[in-house]
């Protein structure tokens, strides 16, 4: 597959040029003030990113799944009470990750296409008198199905219920790219990574923590080593690391985050969000619903395409592969072969988007599938015009 076409999944995504030359550094002493020189001014740009004035952020060579596993062996003990949704495969490997960690999680089943239940996540906890529940966790953006949930809402359902439970929230595949309010949503732990919003390969784990959970490292029983965030606090007072640290991507992520912040936080969510529509407005052309159960819960990311009934969704990802080294996302768990997924996040532009939407269009005509030509991009660009001449009305 040639690296001269945009990839469309929903992660890693497309990597700026900047990007990809800061990563690529001299070697530089990781015990020295030069590191340290990186370390803190990067950690404080992330927490304006992360809107999280009061988070405590931490870097580790790692993927979001680290993150995960960061979030619960810091804060939580054998056998202590986990709340969570299972609406789609990450909610589902973050349920299965605290099971294998000998937690007694509660699942709430909700259909793989919804947002998370407030409204019963509420209930649960009103009815948990003796506050065996310890977490809640709340996966922000659903990348399998394309679902975004009301993190603020999640908020609301704990303080309504009085309980005292942490929430922990995944939020790889919306932070950098949607709207996210570590401090006003009172966020207790989120997690993201560097492969997706930040426009970065993938390696880093990036970790805040609010005071609260601070507070819960201390009485956590859960073993931790390498994810253990009070040896990374005591690297990072002495302006190093426990370990060796990632230098080159954090070099990278301290430019991504310049990037992100100069562009202006609200116009990189409303890039992201007006990129999403023309996706949508495309495969409404197509005829072909989105995996989404209402407008509500789209995500600004990534959105899941379902095929027509009978037709396996994997067999288009592959054909745009092999035929026009195009990369889209095959579905995953319940929607296999069922969905399949057009990423638009990070390092992206209408004309690449249109590139993939016109790319989509021949792979399915290819495939038999009832899909005209030029119906989906049309659909884009009319979105797209509107939209930008919109934009320079309103800044004149």
């Amino acid at each position: 597959m040639t690296s001269q076409n945009p990839v469309f999944i929903p992660g890693p995504t497309n990597m700026p040029e900047a990007i990809r030359k800061a990563c690529d550094m001299a070697t530089i002493d990781h015990r020295s003030s030069v590191f340290a020189d990186l370390l803190h001014p990067l950690r404080a740009d992330l927490k304006r990113v992360l809107k999280g004035d009061t988070a405590e952020v931490f870097l580790f060579p790692s993927t979001g799944t680290g993150g995960w596993e960061t979030a619960i062996t810091n804060t939580l003990s054998p056998g202590d009470g986990v709340l969570a949704a299972r609406n789609g495969m990450f909610s589902h490997r973050w349920i299965d990750m605290c099971q294998r960690h000998g937690l007694d999680v509660t699942v709430l089943e909700t259909p793989w296409g919804a947002g998370l239940p407030a409204d019963r996540i509420q209930e649960a906890l009103s009815a948990d008198k003796e506050h065996r529940i310890k977490a809640v966790l709340a996966t922000h953006n659903e990348t399998a199905t394309g679902v975004v949930s009301d993190i603020a809402a999640l908020r609301r359902a704990l303080d309504a219920a009085g309980h005292p439970a942490l929430l922990l929230v995944d939020g790889v595949s919306s932070i950098a790219s949607m709207d996210f309010r570590f401090d006003e949503w009172g966020v207790d732990i989120a997690v993201t990574g560097s492969q997706k919003g930040f426009m970065l390969p993938p390696g880093l784990a990036i970790v805040a923590f609010s005071p609260k959970a601070m507070a819960a490292v201390e009485t956590a029983k859960l073993p931790r080593t390498f994810f253990d965030i009070r040896d990374m606090a005591k690297g990072y007072a002495a302006g190093g690391y426990p370990y060796t640290p990632a230098v080159g991507l954090m070099n990278g992520l301290r430019l991504s985050c310049r990037m992100l912040l100069d562009e202006g936080l609200e116009n990189v969510f409303a890039r992201h969000h007006r990129i999403a529509e023309g996706v949508r407005r495309a495969a409404a052309a197509w005829n072909m619903p989105l995996c989404a159960v209402d407008a509500s819960v789209e995500s600004d990311t990534v959105s899941a395409v379902r095929t027509p009934e009978g037709f396996d969704s994997t067999k288009f990802v592959s054909h745009a592969a092999q035929s026009y080294d195009m990369a889209f996302g095959v579905g995953l768990g319940e929607v296999a072969g069922k969905v399949f997924r057009i990423g638009h996040l990070g390092s992206l532009t209408d004309a690449m988007m249109l590139s993939g939407l016109a790319t989509a269009e021949m792979a399915m005509v290819d495939l038999g599938l009832p899909v005209k030509l030029g119906s989906g991009v049309a659909a884009a660009q009319d979105y797209y015009r509107q939209s930008l001449a919109q934009q320079r009305m309103a800044a004149e």
